[in-house]
């Protein structure tokens, strides 16, 4: 048996999850919850894309940040 992983347009998942239904020993496994919306992807892919260095913060530096704002 094989394992296949698709993705498609949301207007076509019931056409496309009905007709797999129907063929025996197939398995549709939702992995609704850790899916990023294709729109956020390429928001978080332009961001990147025009970041300058001095954006960029270090893991330290965002760890005291973190630790001086929760930590009050």
């Amino acid at each position: 048996m094989r394992q296949l992983t698709v993705t498609i347009p949301d207007d076509f998942y019931e056409t496309f999850v009905s007709f797999f239904k129907h063929i025996p020993d197939v398995s549709i496994n939702e992995n609704v919850k850790d899916e990023v919306p294709l729109w956020q992807q390429e928001m978080v892919l332009q961001r990147m894309k025009n970041a300058k260095p001095e954006d960029y913060r270090s893991w330290e530096e965002s760890k005291k940040r973190r630790d001086a704002k929760w930590n009050k």
